[in-house]
């Protein structure tokens, strides 16, 4: 059993400015008393987005030009600080499936692999250049190209890194292990059945 493969992924880019920032500030701690991920994409970036009393603030996030990305483009060091999964859950669950940034965090970014979240590393000159094509153009397609090492924004493409290893996952469809669990539950039964203590 797999996932299904992700060689491409292409959606409108947004800009989430900043360096360092840690996943604390992409998802705040008071929003994660909740038992399951479910409805943590409404908490996204809540304190950069939103005021106290849940007026919105002047942020990329809120402007209706950006209302359909599903890429976010941002910083170095993306996803510091705390090791949370919860972090690339709200980003997921609030519809975005890639996020280019110049650096990540390595627990971050490996949670965000697991969920199929595609994260790459451009530069920052090349960041520059695809952010300033957003601002002119919002219904601009990006697609990152996994497979090729490359973003695309319309007919212009710049480079980008992933690990090998995050990469291979991406596309055989092996990212989620879960899957690998899954995979070996019948093995998992057997040995439990034949266990002494585990007869009834």
């Amino acid at each position: 059993m797999s996932s299904t493969p992700i060689k491409k992924v292409t959606g409108k880019g947004v800009f989430v400015p900043g360096d360092d920032i840690d996943t604390d500030r992409i998802i705040p701690a008071r929003f994660m008393k909740c038992i399951t991920f479910d409805g943590l994409g409404e908490y996204l970036f809540r304190d950069v987005r939103k005021t106290e009393s849940g007026e919105e603030k002047k942020h990329n996030l809120n402007d209706p030009r950006f209302a359909e990305a599903s890429i976010l483009v941002s910083g170095n060091n993306f996803g510091c600080g705390s090791s949370r999964e919860h972090a690339p859950q709200s980003i997921l669950r609030a519809g975005y499936n890639a996020v280019i940034a110049g650096s990540f965090a390595e627990i971050f970014f490996g949670n965000s692999t697991n969920l199929g979240v595609v994260c790459v590393i451009a530069s920052d000159t090349d960041r520059k250049i695809i952010t300033s094509e957003i601002e002119k153009q919002p219904e601009l397609d990006i697609t990152i190209d996994v497979e090729n090492h490359k973003i695309w924004y319309g007919d212009q493409s710049v480079p980008c890194e992933i690990k090998p290893g995050a990469r291979d996952s991406l596309l055989s469809g092996n990212y989620d292990p879960l899957d690998e669990l899954l995979v070996g539950a019948g093995g998992v039964s057997k040995t439990a059945g034949a266990l002494p203590y585990m007869q009834a």
